[in-house]
């Protein structure tokens, strides 16, 4: 930093018009300009009620002399430079969190639907599921760039790193998933009667309660995994956020069935559900605001893209099937969604670049 310093003042120094500044100033003849006018002009008799401060006190707890136009900016940040470095993520993540939620929550649904016997909704439930398990890491691939990359993710489990536990997390969905889907469709279908069809509903039992398991993790892990991290939008709502992604994917899970032509009642109390939830959390996220700490959340376009994502999954999703137009707040709600994915996303890029926001998360 010392040779950054040295570099930065001696390229400046060796400026002729810097030369001509620094001896207006000292001599008291430079006149203001435009640019300086506001700036008090450094003298010799300040610098010298400095160095005797420091002599006497060993530390200077007043104003120094700042020299409009020096070598070392006097921008926020690390030379203008963001403190902590902003999420690459590219639209395939926001998309891996909206998918991996709504398939993680399709299987709790399939659970509590085989439980209470409905196994049309069991299925649909479970084949949601299995589409989304099979997205989820062509998504994550896609945005790694490499497909060992996935794979090298699996070679170690640590429990401390959100990312490492969302691989296994994923892989065992998976493999809890697609067994599952298949025993059940065999056992619907009476495929193989006698004792084999028997065994075929308990493994079809057993898978189904291990995707729910972790469904519910894929679902909410998401929000653990960016609330993890120093970004002071997303690390200020650590808590909140695993709960709106996990409820987010409830509700869309709900909302893709219903489109799919399944209207129970049971779906419908998860729709009125998740959107009483999303409408509740809308509220909080506006009276929780942080100052510059979270602005991202409040302004720019992040801001608007949540605002948006949580309107229609929330307060607009409720309405509608308040009037029972189940089927304007099922795409409402999966709209919702997946913008907010996306401007939670954004709110990250933002934040994370913001040196202020960073400064003052810290406080």
């Amino acid at each position: 930093m010392v040779s950054h310093h040295r570099e930065l003042f001696l390229r400046y120094a060796a400026k002729p018009e810097a030369s001509r500044f620094r001896k207006d100033c000292f001599a008291g003849t430079l006149k203001p300009t435009r640019e300086t006018r506001a700036v008090p002009m450094p003298n010799e008799s300040r610098l010298d009620q400095l160095r005797d401060e420091a002599r006497q006190k060993g530390v200077v707890a007043g104003r120094g002399v700042d020299v409009a136009g020096g070598p070392i900016p006097r921008r926020p940040g690390y030379y203008g430079q963001p403190v902590v470095k902003p999420p690459v993520w590219t639209w395939e993540i926001p998309v891996y969190f909206f998918v991996g939620g709504l398939a993680g929550m399709s299987a709790v649904i399939a659970l509590a639907a085989a439980i209470f016997h409905h196994l049309d909704v069991a299925g649909a439930a479970m084949c949601v599921a299995g589409v989304g398990a099979v997205l989820s890491p062509i998504l994550l691939i896609l945005d790694l760039g490499r497909p060992h990359l996935f794979i090298n993710m699996l070679r170690v489990f640590k429990p401390q790193s959100a990312m490492s536990m969302g691989a296994w997390i994923l892989t065992g969905f998976g493999a809890c998933v697609v067994p599952g889907l298949i025993a059940l469709e065999l056992h619907a279908h009476q495929i193989f009667p006698g004792a084999f069809d028997e065994l075929l509903r308990i493994a079809a039992g057993i898978f189904i309660f291990g995707s729910a398991f972790f469904g519910m993790l894929l679902a909410t892990y998401t929000g653990v995994l960016i609330g993890a991290t120093a970004i002071p939008a997303w690390f200020l709502h650590r808590t909140l956020l695993p709960i709106h992604f996990g409820v987010a994917g409830l509700g869309s899970a709900a909302a893709l069935l219903e489109l799919l032509g399944h209207r129970i009642a049971s779906l419908n109390a998860i729709g009125f559900f998740a959107a009483a939830v999303e409408t509740a959390l809308l509220v909080w996220l506006t009276l929780d605001r942080h100052g510059a700490a979270d602005r991202a959340i409040h302004e720019h376009s992040s801001g608007w893209l949540i605002r948006i994502g949580e309107i229609l999954n929330g307060p607009l999703a409720f309405v509608l099937r308040l009037f029972g137009l189940i089927p304007l707040a099922a795409i409402s709600f999966l709209l919702g969604a997946l913008i907010s994915r996306f401007g939670w996303i954004a709110v990250g890029k933002i934040s994370g670049a913001d040196p202020e926001s960073v400064f003052a998360s810290q406080q």
